[in-house]
């Protein structure tokens, strides 16, 4: 199980991603807790298992959590949370090496 936790700023609404791979890395559950409506209602309504590949390999702003997002959610491009839950996804998957990333404000 890799496990992630995403603070995306000033409005506060922290993440906890836990993903859990499965049939040798093809497929990933996540469990996702948030204090954003928006990315809880985005899980409730994707479920929580994915195809490794449809989620960590597509160009950058495609996948079901962008499609899901650029529809229903506010206009917040700047949001790292649905970066942060396919980070947790490729670790997990085997796609990428877990490293912290950052946005600093100097």
């Amino acid at each position: 199980m890799t496990k992630v936790k995403v603070d995306p700023g000033i409005c506060g609404l922290k993440t906890v991603i836990e993903a859990t791979s499965m049939e040798d890395d093809m497929e990933v559950q996540l469990k996702v807790v948030s204090a954003c409506e928006s990315v809880r209602n985005m899980m409730q309504e994707l479920g929580d298992t994915f195809d490794t590949y449809d989620i960590c390999l597509k160009k950058p702003g495609t996948g079901p959590f962008f499609a899901y997002a650029s529809e229903k959610f506010p206009g917040h491009c700047g949001c790292p949370t649905i970066a942060g839950i396919i980070k947790c996804a490729e670790v997990e998957c085997n796609l990428a090496l877990p490293k912290d990333t950052e946005i600093k404000f100097e």
